[in-house]
Parts: structure tokens; sequence; C-alpha cells
């Protein structure tokens, strides 16, 4: 498929943020470090990667975190102990990541679990498909039963994870065996309410982002009134599909309600990618300063099939990536105008969710949002 694209650069009068405030409320905080000592950093929520040995938990972190090429993971050494990687820095989401290694006890009386369960939002159990996962499913069962117990409230999701190297059909009989096998355990337990989420992952495709991209929703208790946004801006703009996308990571936040096409989500990953590419060749200044992605960015693509790809930089750490017909791009002035009230209501759901858990009077230091803006005069409750 040929490609045809232009980059444009307009100057930015609407006037919001570059970015959200870093307080967004994403779960339960926890002050305490696994040896005890409490760092700013570990009060952020956590996302935990667990599995057996090389069941490929720090390719899938590097990649998806560290945009290290797949085949790099190759050479990557078997973790050995617990790695937090704070990623808040670089990314719209924010919490940390901690990569288990395979061998954790828990059993070991050094091994503080209920510390560690109570301030995590989401366990991520990675199970190698390619191999015997009769001892992955065993692991799995004590994981998530130790963590219920602890924490109600943790998202447990299941990476069946390698299927790059399977067919089809070895992949949905993989899947549903494994299914069945880990809520039958549960079942067995009495862990009836204990809810496992099954993706089938892998490093080579777009697969693993779409399903971080499904964990990290799951997180954001803002992501309702993102979806309706959504719907309300694509319904007005004539726009067929539309994602929400962290930059950084690519993975995506919020997407309107329509299917999400893994073709579509691929399109405009690879939007992305072009962006931040030739940004990087004539965007940056003589001497290598500046940035590659700011208020200024803005792309089109046109595909040879009448599909225009559209990027709109909506903060520093998000993009706003539309799919339409050539028809409707036609009103171009219309979907930039929906596009200004949009970013605007988004600017808008974050600082009052971030005001709302703050004290009366008290202000987050270093955040950029300082005032309430009404959407185009609209009452705050039709946000």
């Amino acid at each position: 498929m040929s490609i045809q694209y232009e980059v444009e650069q307009l100057a930015d009068s609407y006037g919001v943020a570059d970015s959200f405030p870093k307080d967004f409320g994403y779960g339960e905080e926890e002050e305490a470090d696994i040896e005890g000592s409490p760092t700013p950093s570990d009060s952020k929520p956590r996302i935990l990667l667990m599995g057996l040995r090389r069941s490929g938990k720090s390719s899938i972190q590097k990649v998806v975190f560290h945009k290290m090429s797949p085949n790099e993971t190759l050479f990557l050494e078997s973790t050995n102990k617990i790695y937090k990687d704070d990623i808040s820095s670089s990314s719209f989401v924010n919490f940390q990541i901690w990569d288990f290694p395979g061998q954790v006890d828990f059993f070991d009386p050094t091994f503080d679990y209920e510390m560690i369960f109570r301030g995590t939002g989401a366990l991520i159990f990675v199970i190698d498909a390619q191999d015997d996962y009769v001892e992955a499913l065993g692991r799995l069962h004590l994981t998530v039963s130790r963590a219920y117990r602890v924490n109600p409230e943790i998202n447990f999701e299941v990476f069946i994870h390698k299927v790059d190297g399977l067919s089809d059909d070895h992949k949905i009989e993989t899947q549903r065996d494994i299914h069945q096998r880990a809520n039958d355990d549960l079942a067995d337990a009495s862990l009836e309410k204990l809810h496992l989420s099954f993706y089938l992952t892998s490093i080579y495709d777009h697969s693993i982002f779409e399903a971080f991209s499904k964990v990290v929703q799951k997180l954001i208790p803002q992501l309702p009134t993102l979806e309706n946004l959504l719907n309300i801006f694509i319904s007005n703009s004539g726009i067929e599909k539309a994602f929400l996308f962290d930059v950084v990571s690519k993975i995506y936040i919020a997407t309107d309600s329509s299917p999400v096409d893994m073709q579509s989500y691929e399109l405009c990953c690879d939007m992305i990618d072009v962006v931040i590419d030739v940004s990087c060749i004539y965007g940056l200044r003589e001497d290598g300063s500046g940035s590659a992605y700011d208020k200024e960015s803005m792309a089109i693509i046109k595909l040879n099939n009448t599909t225009v790809l559209y990027l709109k930089e909506v903060t520093k750490f998000l993009a706003l990536v539309c799919i339409l017909r050539e028809e409707s791009f036609e009103r171009k002035g219309l979907i930039d105008y929906n596009f200004h009230c949009f970013r605007k209501a988004i600017h808008e759901v974050f600082e009052v969710g971030v005001s709302t858990a703050r004290p009366l009077g008290s202000q987050a230091v270093g955040s950029p949002c300082t005032k309430v803006v009404a959407l185009n005069g609209t009452p705050r409750n039709t946000v």
C-alpha cells in the first residue's frame, strides 16, 4: 500500500496545558517500599508483571515502554530480583511496572506480599503458550488467590504469550484450555468472584500493545467520560474511528464505542512512528535541542484507498488519531473546531478529577492546570 503523507505544523491558539497533572488518582496508594523504606515513587499505583522464568515478562516491558526491538529482547538476561520501572516521567500513564523474577517464593518470610498486593492496581500473569503450562497454571492460581485475599480490587490479567509461533487454531485451543483450567481451579477454591481476563499476545506484532491498552484503561477512572467525549466528537465530525494514544508507549487509553479493528489500530501506531521519526529528522533545532512531539505536532496521511489518517496533539503525552474517508475530510474546518472543543473538555475532565481529589484550597505542586474552563460556555454537567 502506497502512503502519501504530509506533516504540518500549526500555531496553537487553544490555550490548554501541555500536560495533565500527575496526581490523577489511578488507584490506592501505598507508601512502603519492599525493604520497608518508603520512597516518593512507591506511592504510585503499580502494575505487577509475574510468571515463570523465561515466560517473556521483561521482553514485554522493554518492548512496550522502552521501544526496544523485539529481536533485541533475545539477549536479555533472566530477571533475578524485583525490577521497578517508573514510567510516569516520560508517559501519560502514572504508575510503576514491577517485574518479578520467576522464582518468587510466596512462603519466604522476607517476602512481604501483603504490602505489595495492597498497593497494586493490576496483576499481569504471563504464560508461555509454547511451553508446557501446567506448572504456570499452578503458580497462577497461587498468585491470584494470595493477591485476591489481600486486595480484592486488583484487576487480574493473563497474557497467553509467544503465540506468534502457533497456528490460529492452536491459539484458540490454547486459550480455551488455559481459560477452562484456570477458572476450574478458582471454582475448586471457592473463588468464583475472582475474575481473570485473558489475552493472546506477542511482542512481534501489535497484540501486546492492544492487551496493555485494555489493562491500562481499567486503571483510569475517567474512562467512561473519555469514551463518551470521543463518541460525541466522531459523530459530529464524520469520523469512523478515533483513538486517544499515549505517544511514548503507543497504548491507547481510550477509544470510541465502535469495535477495535486490529488493522486500524496498527495503522494508527505506524502513523505515530512516522510522525516521531520525521520530526526527529526535520523538527529539531540544528543543535539537536527541542522536542520531536510538541503542541504544534499535527499530521495527515492519505492512503490510496480514500482513507485519511489525521493526528492532532492533545498534550505532550497524548495524541488523538482519527480514521475517516476523504469526503469527510473535506470538512476539515468543522473537524478542527470539534477537536478544539474536545481538547478543552479533556483538559476539564482531568482538572476536575484532580481538584476533587485534593482538599479545598490546595493545589498540586507543578500542576499546569490552574483554572477550570467551561466547554464553550455549556454547563459542566453536560461534559
